[in-house]
This record gives structure tokens, sequence and C-alpha cells, in this order.
């Protein structure tokens, strides 16, 4: 089946789900279709109820929901009941931002009343990747469903039960049905999807390649995209840091999710003269990580979330330390069934290695050397790549200038690492997509903003 439960510490299979048919798929858009029409004339206080009701349900059981994020794709159990709480934090944010980010805005023109009014576009499809399995889904479901969209969901894969879990949730919640429903959908019926007359939009979180192919079939019929795609952040540290500080960020930045994150700090480029002080505090730092069974309490990394994705992570280091770069921490790929990979650090990234062109989407870290600031911004800003950066300094005026003005991102921070947050706009420049979530700026990504003039 393609939508199959694999436990990636174990190996094991669990739980499969077919393909919809054609003529369930049918119903399914055409009850989504219906759902919407309902939902789109409710007031801001009705689809907040909503929300607020779904946040308690998440609370209540972010438990089981962490056991079955550990149980599909390795996430440890403690990141998992963040992800649920950060869930629960959207659903609410947004509860009571979306009638101040949605009022309508008046312009002064020569009309005796001239405004801008923001309309729901219909029903999105949520193209949604593995690695946050609720989050991913959240962070984009939360301010469309407030701005009057329904969502349809295709989820990926190996997570199949964390998309019904959603589709539940909100149906427990007293969602009618359709507002949010999951489709079992091969590649293939993906693209008939797009083009169905039922669907307004699409927002894809994932790899670039599949970027271009939703955004290709979105363009031939002229739906709306989102589209959060790779990233290989840089994470600047200047001759000035607190070395302790920024190895600790650095090292957080990167293994959380085992490194699996599309903002995850995946370039560490530090300046000659902080160098060697940065590798050893990092190193100490990556040591203590403790690689384990996502249901030990003890394990800060999990399992990679499938064996063919650890096997091509395997395959750029190994590629990269042919290139030169140099092996300081891991490396060795376990001789045990399971997706395992091991915390695992390079020094001596330049680019044309893999560790510098590509990204790395597991518990790899690399080290690229930098001669100064001009030089380590340059580095930074040679990639495909655009979603995230940091940057590491005593003089916090130096790294705003460099974070708000040098950096080739959509999001940059400065003496801490990159991550998302519902009250600012995620997204990126480059290869990374196009388009925000989060933020006043997410919310206003699936509406129509009407001009209203009335003489």
């Amino acid at each position: 089946m393609e939508f199959q439960q694999v436990n990636p510490a174990t190996g094991e299979s669990g739980t499969g789900h077919p393909n919809l048919s054609d003529e369930a798929l049918g119903r399914a858009l055409a009850t989504a279709h219906e759902a919407f029409l309902g939902w789109r004339p409710t007031s801001f206080d009705e689809r907040a109820a909503l929300l607020r009701k779904v946040a308690g349900l998440l609370r209540a059981e972010q438990d089981e929901l962490a056991a079955l994020m550990a149980l599909e794709m390795g996430k440890p159990l403690a990141q998992g009941v963040s992800e649920v709480e950060k869930c629960a934090w959207a659903c609410e944010f947004y509860a009571d931002q979306a009638p101040i980010y949605l009022a309508d805005e008046a312009v002064e023109t020569e009309a005796t009343k001239s405004y801008v009014h923001f309309e729901p576009l219909g029903v999105v499809l949520a193209i949604m990747p593995w690695n946050f399995p609720l989050w991913q889904f959240f962070r984009f479901g939360a301010p469309a469903l407030m701005a009057g969209n329904g969502i349809v969901l295709k989820h990926a894969p190996n997570v199949p039960e964390c998309a019904l879990a959603m589709e539940r949730l909100f149906r427990a919640a007293g969602a009618a049905e359709g507002l949010v429903s999951n489709l079992f959908v091969s590649i293939e019926q993906t693209g008939a999807v797009i083009a169905a007359p039922e669907i307004a939009a699409v927002t894809l979180t994932g790899s670039t390649r599949a970027g271009r192919a939703v955004a290709s079939l979105a363009g031939q019929a002229l739906k709306k995209t989102v589209l959060e795609l790779g990233g290989s952040d840089a994470y600047i540290v200047l001759d000035d840091a607190d070395i302790p500080a920024a190895a600790a960020a650095c090292a957080a930045g990167r293994m959380v999710n085992g490194g699996q994150s599309c903002v995850a700090a995946k370039r560490w480029i530090v300046v000659d003269a902080v160098r060697e002080a940065f590798e050893a505090s990092v190193t100490e730092r990556l040591e203590t990580e403790v690689l384990g069974d996502p249901f030990d309490k003890q394990t800060t990394v999990g399992p990679m979330a499938r064996v063919d994705l650890r096997d091509e992570l395997a395959g750029q280091v190994e590629r990269s330390i042919e290139a030169g770069a140099r092996l300081v921490l891991g490396g060795d790929v376990p001789a045990q069934p399971g997706a395992w990979y091991p915390v695992t650090l390079l020094a001596d990234v330049t680019p044309g290695m893999a560790a510098f062109d590509e990204e790395l989407f597991g518990p790899v870290a690399a080290i690229v050397p930098a001669k100064d600031e001009a030089d380590a911004i340059r580095l930074a800003n040679q990639s495909v790549y655009g979603l995230g950066g940091a940057v590491f300094t005593a003089d916090t005026a130096r790294g705003e200038r460099i974070a708000a003005k040098e950096l080739d991102a959509g999001c940059t921070f400065v003496n801490t690492f990159v991550r998302s947050d519902p009250r600012l706009p995620f997204g990126g420049v480059k290869e990374s997509g196009y388009g925000r979530e989060l933020g006043i700026y997410g919310i206003r990504e699936f509406v129509n903003a009407k001009t209203v003039y009335v003489a």
C-alpha cells in the first residue's frame, strides 16, 4: 500500500491504507466544497469557537499524538508533545488575531467609501511532509480556516494515522464533514485534485523538486500556490561571538527533529579567528546528544524517518569526505534494523562538497571556514536556497545589520536558532519557495483582497 506505517526504529510495518478510487475521490471533493459553502458565511466568533475546541482536544490527546509521531516517523516523545502544544497555540493565536488581520481596510479615495474586504478563496489542497506531521498542517490550516477556507489534506505516505488524526480532531470539535478532510491519493491522482474545479488553491511543504511539479500543475490550472521548500540554512559565527552560547544554539538548531527540518542549522560558517574554539565547543555539545528509541524519554535524537533517506544522507557524508571534508564525529551507519544514523560532524567543508551544496536532511552538521565577516556572508549566500539564517556576535547592531540587509533568506535570527512562530511570517526565497505562512501575511495568502468602492 502507498500509505503505510513503517516503524523507523525497527523497520516493522504497521497499518496501511489503499488509495481512494477515482469515484470516492470525486465524492470527497464534492463534500469538501459543500462544507466550504457552509463555512464561508460563518462569523469569526463561530470559526474561533471551532479552533479553540480543537486546541483543547490537542492538549487532551498530546501524549497519544506524540506516541503516534514517534511510531510513524521517529520523533522523540518530548519533541512530539512540544509539537502538539505549538499546534494548539496556533489555533488559539489565529482565533484571537483573525478578526484583526482580516478587518476591512479603509482607503482614502474620491469615493464616499472605499475599502479592501478579505474573502476566502475556497477549498485549499494542502500537500504536507512527514517531518512535523501535525505542525506543518496546523501552521497553514489554522489561519486558512479562520479566513473561511476549507481544506483537503494530501499527507506524506509514511504518516497515514497522523493524517487521519487531524481529520478526526476537527470532526470531534464539531466541524462539518469535509471541512477538513484527508485524501489517500497517489501522485497521479494529486494532479487531478489540483486541476479539479472544487480546489481553489494549493499549498505545499516539501522538496524543491516537488515544489516545481506542483507549481507547474497549479499554474496550468491557474491556481494560487504557496511553496515552502528545501533549505540549507547558514549560521554565521563571528569573531566576537560568545562561543559556548553560539555552539549550544547551533547544535540545538541542527539537531531539532533529528536534523530533519527545512530550517535546521545546516551550514555553520565560522570565521577563522574562533573556528578552533567553536569546533571544540560544539563537538562537546553534540556528544551529549542521546541517539535511541524515540519512546525512551532520555532520547534526544531518534531514528531518521525512512531507510532510503538515511542511505541518501550517508552517501552525502561519504561524498563530502571523499572531496576533502574532515570527519570529526559519527559517520558510521549502525548495523541494525531501522533508519538509524549517528550524530555526525564534518569540518573543513567548502563549496563543491555535498555538505555545502546540497540539503542534508538528518543529524549531520557542517563547519565551513571563513576568513572574516565579508567572506562568511558571501559563503552564506552561496546557495540555491534561502529559507533561514542566523548570526552570532556580541555586537547586536552588527548582527541585526547582517540579518536584515545582508543575508538572502526569508527568516533571519541573531544570537539564537531559527524556528517558526505563529506571530511571525515564515517562508523563503530562491529555491526555498515563495509565499508566507504564519503572521498576518500567512492568513492573507488564501484570501481575495477585494476592492469595494462606493461612489
